[in-house]
């Protein structure tokens, strides 16, 4: 079911806010961090750790994401995907998120509980027991979502950007490049002859290329991986959702040094490895000698501080990636 398909004739206009709530509050997924969940003015949450991680996103449709390429399940299972990465690049494991959503008053209610359906789905197979515990629901000519999504360190210290150290392993967990050949595809394919975004076409070109395709509207990153390279001692982590490139600098800056990476071991496209984002991967540095934990594979090592933020294969790289400011000119529809 597409966006503006009303089958059950209701939109959100014709409902109260409350009738709304009614009809997705029991299809989103519980967390069993919860003490008090919706229904008050506040969640409760446990926190065992005393500690938290915290973390929120915004997908606006437009600059993050077009209506006719995506379904709403889809778009619910990656509002949550993108933001359960962030905590589990800290090394935490998620346990709760907060959704708020503006929308047309045309948006089918329907609609709404297709992406709640989503959200469940994507937490029960990325992060079990992590749940949706709040929100806020509004109107607006443009659709909207934010989420913040919390983390428990439980004892774990948070592995941040900056203790990459000379000498360490670099290495990925995730699949690099995938989701930008499936933007590419999409924009080349999934359009009409005016250059708008073509449900038909878009589908027709998931049914080709399944795997491209899904990697950029349903990600599948490995949230599990970020407590395990926590507990194998990674120095340094973070999420690779801007693409390799621009995303290791930030590390490499935060840190001070150099990462090297060698361009056989990031796959058949360099290329797309390196600048196409939206991977929701999580990059890594460990000492040298850790066994590396989970999915994660080398793709290179840390230098000293040099000119370069980061090479490949001895070569300065660019720090270019996905930037929602840029990605999506053109029409929206």
């Amino acid at each position: 079911m597409g966006f503006t398909d009303s089958a059950d004739g209701q939109s959100v206009a014709d409902a109260t806010e409350g009738a709304v709530l009614a009809r997705i509050v029991p299809r989103l997924p519980a967390a069993e961090a919860a003490i008090v969940g919706p229904g008050d003015d506040c969640a409760v949450m446990s926190a065992p750790d005393s500690r938290f991680v915290v973390t929120t996103d915004m997908m606006v449709h437009g600059p993050d994401f077009r209506q006719a390429w995506s379904t709403p399940w889809q778009l619910g299972w990656k509002a949550a995907a993108t933001n359960l990465s962030d905590v589990a690049a800290m090394g935490a494991r998620p346990t709760g998120l907060v959704v708020a959503l503006a929308v047309p008053e045309s948006t089918p209610v329907r609609v709404l509980e297709e992406f709640s359906d989503g959200l469940r789905s994507a937490c029960e197979s990325l992060a079990p027991g992590c749940g949706v515990v709040g929100g806020d629901l509004s109107v607006s000519a443009t659709f909207t979502i934010a989420v913040t999504a919390f983390g428990d360190l439980e004892g774990r210290r948070p592995v941040m950007r900056s203790g990459a150290r000379p000498g360490d392993v670099v290495a990925v967990s995730g699949r690099l490049g995938a989701a930008s050949r499936g933007l590419d595809l999409l924009f080349s394919h999934g359009v009409d002859a005016t250059g708008a975004p073509d449900a038909s076409r878009a589908q027709s070109v998931a049914e080709q290329h399944p795997h491209l395709v899904g990697a950029q509207l349903t990600p599948q990153p490995p949230i599990g991986d970020g407590p395990l390279a926590a507990d194998a001692g990674a120095t340094a982590m973070m999420d690779i959702s801007d693409g390799l490139a621009l995303d290791a600098s930030r590390l490499a800056r935060a840190s001070q040094v150099t990462l090297a990476f060698e361009s056989l071991l990031l796959g058949d496209d360099v290329d797309a490895a390196l600048h196409g984002g939206e991977d929701h991967g999580l990059l890594a540095c460990f000492s040298p000698g850790t066994q590396m934990p989970g999915g994660f594979e080398r793709i290179g090592m840390v230098g000293e501080r040099g000119a370069d933020d980061v090479t490949c294969d001895g070569d300065a790289v660019a720090a270019t990636g996905w930037d929602p400011y840029t990605a999506w000119d053109g029409a929206v529809g």
